[in-house]
């Protein structure tokens, strides 16, 4: 019998129609868990390094992580990967919702999809009946409409729908797979999609999840009933951290009016400026009277105790399930302060099935490149004038790829910058490795953030960040408060680090976290996100908020009471970390190296090109990579991975290169940075006019 998992794979050759139920061998669970873990290995073992998104070649994955459909709180990701055909690199965009879970109790851990339908179809599984069906009626349609639509002709009021819209059909580089009340957004893998003919895959599933030991699982599921209890009971303290991090569960938008960190921090427009004096009491209680009018009623994911998402409807729109930050991107984008327009202009994105954090920003882009003549009236001919308009005509153009404005956005911000000829970051100047950034600008190099901008593979920040305060607090007081009840670090010397974090000075950005200290805290925050997306747990349980309800020290008794595995924590990060190396030695067979993990020129105001080369240079000799940003066949040994470093060696990838081994250089400048902040202004988001730099 077998544990947590369902044990089988559905593949699906799009091409010729077969569909197969293949059962999995369970050693993959113990050397890579599940979900992102196991979906990396099948892309490596099976897609050509030189295959391209639109290829037929490439796989379409959608994968329930091993705890999916357990008693486990806020196990419900479903995680869809893919080649992207923004960034050329494996993109593992997930959502929440209900899918993840019914794809486990119809028997099944992942639908995996090559080759091309020859015409339009929807997938429907309900337990070992799995069908190809004619999806001609369905092209067009909305990504929330065709849920409704399929449910409605199969009969399944509780099938659960994962569909693409037109931006999927036509495409787009920043489609999105919308389900239930969630997206799976990042790098365009609904364009994939799209390309291989797929509207939708619906799932309806009656069978049982079997755990290893369901007393002990209980057990430690009532621990957790009763920290998240306590965290609801007693959210943080917000004077020295943001708003949503003061409880637990996804950034809880939809439950916060107050946006000061986000309108005063974020960047507004083409991500160009902050508004640092944006909010006041008026905006607020514009704000909380229009949100709370589109409020119908607050939403979880399955067997999650929070609430983190809201069905909308304001004024005349129909109704859709909002998802975190979506609420502020288009507004920052088009710099309109009316909180309502957002709340308009998100029920058609979400109908195209665009995403949410990339699309604002590729429509601010294109009304800066009409502003500087790039596009041409004729381009812009039946545009309206007012930019609430302009947006809106923008997304339906660029959903259909409609004339030259549309199909060239609909490449995202570096693609149609490239097929203008444009110099690279001019205008596509928020991006990484080819994809749009959080709208983030800021003052005073940080060097945790650096590391994780520049190295992280889901080439997303707001998924990176994590467990540790996104800046010091300024009273020791508080800090000592903060870490008597953190026991979710890895060790006590965590502690001492966060004490001695300061605003300013010489224990301050960006020369503090050390080089070194930096690298630990960056790993540790990245090696919870990979468990997450290895089990299926929502990061906002887990990895993405402060003192979390899964840490380090209880991942492994859920993963063993539901599996019947004997993982210490020590073999857990081995499992975690031997996924994470592989994950990077496929990358690197797709061509990523050091070059392409820069921060975006204009990310910081102030920067420190040798101290910041020899910040990734220690971190990378931490991970046990090479200069090049490739795992040494040392480390890849250590993790058994051995035949990655014969295949990389073959292919001339990894070599034994004296100029790829890190010599520290203890001559980098430094330069002591005083920061005087502005009254009420987050220490994080530095106003530029107001760092001072001394020399050292």
């Amino acid at each position: 019998m077998r544990y947590a998992e369902a044990g089988y794979n559905l593949e699906i050759d799009l091409a010729t129609g077969n569909i197969e139920k293949v059962e999995t061998d369970p050693k993959l669970m113990e050397l890579h868990l599940g979900g992102l873990g196991t979906d990396v290995k099948i892309h490596y073992d099976r897609v050509p390094p030189e295959t391209q998104a639109f290829d037929p070649e490439n796989l379409l994955i959608f994968s329930a992580g091993l705890l999916c459909g357990t008693p486990t709180f806020s196990a419900n990701r479903m995680l869809v990967s893919t080649i992207s055909p923004q960034t050329g690199l494996l993109c593992y965009p997930m959502a929440g919702g209900f899918w993840a879970s019914e794809l486990k109790y119809a028997g099944y851990d992942k639908v995996i999809m090559r080759n091309k339908s020859p015409k339009l179809v929807y997938i429907y599984i309900n337990n070992d009946k799995v069908e190809l069906r004619d999806a001609a009626h369905l092209k067009g349609k909305g990504a929330l409409e065709v849920q409704d639509l399929i449910r409605e002709e199969l009969n399944e009021p509780d099938a659960q729908v994962s569909a693409i819209g037109l931006a999927g059909e036509n495409r787009c580089f920043g489609a999105s797979i919308e389900q239930s009340k969630s997206s799976a957004s990042r790098g365009g893998a609904g364009a994939v999609m799209g390309d291989k003919n797929v509207k939708a895959i619906a799932v309806r599933g009656t069978k049982d999840i079997y755990l290893a030991n369901g007393p002990e699982f209980m057990k430690q599921l009532k621990i957790l009933a009763d920290w998240i209890d306590h965290r609801n009971h007693n959210p943080l303290p917000n004077k020295n951290i943001m708003t949503i991090h003061t409880g637990v569960g996804s950034p809880q938008a939809m439950k916060i009016v107050d946006e000061k960190w986000h309108t005063q921090g974020f960047a507004w427009g083409n991500s160009r400026r902050r508004r640092k004096t944006f909010w006041n009491d008026e905006i607020e209680k514009q704000w909380t009277e229009v949100q709370t009018k589109a409020l119908r009623r607050f939403i979880s994911c399955f067997n999650c105790p929070q609430q983190c998402g809201a069905l909308i409807t304001h004024e005349d729109t129909p109704r859709y399930m909002a998802k975190c930050f979506s609420k502020l991107s288009y507004m920052f984008a088009a710099e309109i302060d009316e909180q309502g327009f957002n709340w308009e202009i998100l029920e058609p994105a979400f109908q195209y099935g665009f995403d949410s954090f990339s699309t604002p920003q590729v429509l601010a882009m294109g009304v800066e490149l009409r502003k500087d003549g790039i596009f041409t009236d004729e381009d812009w001919e039946g545009c309206p004038t007012d930019i609430a308009g302009t947006f809106f005509w923008l997304l339906d153009k660029m959903a259909r790829r409609e004339g030259r404005v549309g199909d060239l956005l609909a490449d995202g911000c570096y693609g149609a910058c490239r097929r203008l000829g444009l110099p690279e970051g001019k205008y596509d100047h928020n991006n990484i490795k080819k994809h749009e950034q959080m709208c983030v600008k800021l003052g005073m190099m940080d060097p945790l953030y650096y590391l994780m901008y520049a190295t992280n593979e889901k080439v997303s920040i707001t998924q990176m960040e994590g467990n540790w305060p996104q800046e010091p607090f300024r009273e020791m007081a508080d800090r000592e408060e903060f870490v008597k009840d953190w026991p979710h670090l890895p060790d006590d010397r965590f502690k001492k680090w966060f004490l001695d974090w300061e605003p300013r000075g010489e224990f301050a950005n960006p020369f503090y976290p050390t080089k070194e200290i930096s690298a630990e805290l960056v790993d540790w925050m990245e090696m919870l996100h990979n468990i997450d997306d290895a089990l299926g747990i929502c990061c906002g349980m887990g990895s993405f908020c402060l003192k979390p309800a899964y840490h380090i020290h209880n991942y492994t008794k859920f993963i063993n009471a539901a599996t019947g595995l004997n993982l210490d924590e020590d073999g857990l990060r081995k499992a975690v970390n031997r996924s994470r190396n592989l994950h990077r030695a496929l990358q690197n067979r797709r061509g990523l190296r050091r070059k392409d993990e820069v921060p975006p020129k204009d990310h910081w105001k102030h920067r420190f090109p040798e101290y910041e080369y020899e910040l990734l240079s220690y971190y990378y000799n931490f991970k046990g990579w090479n200069m090049d940003a490739i795992p040494t066949r040392k480390r890849l040994e250590e993790l058994d991975l051995g035949y990655v470093a014969d295949d990389l060696e073959k292919r001339g990838i990894l070599k034994d290169d004296p100029d790829l081994i890190y010599v520290p250089n203890d001559n980098v400048s430094r330069e002591e940075s005083s920061i005087y902040l502005q009254d009420g202004q987050s220490d994080f988001y530095i106003p530029d006019d107001h760092v001072s730099r001394k020399e050292g």
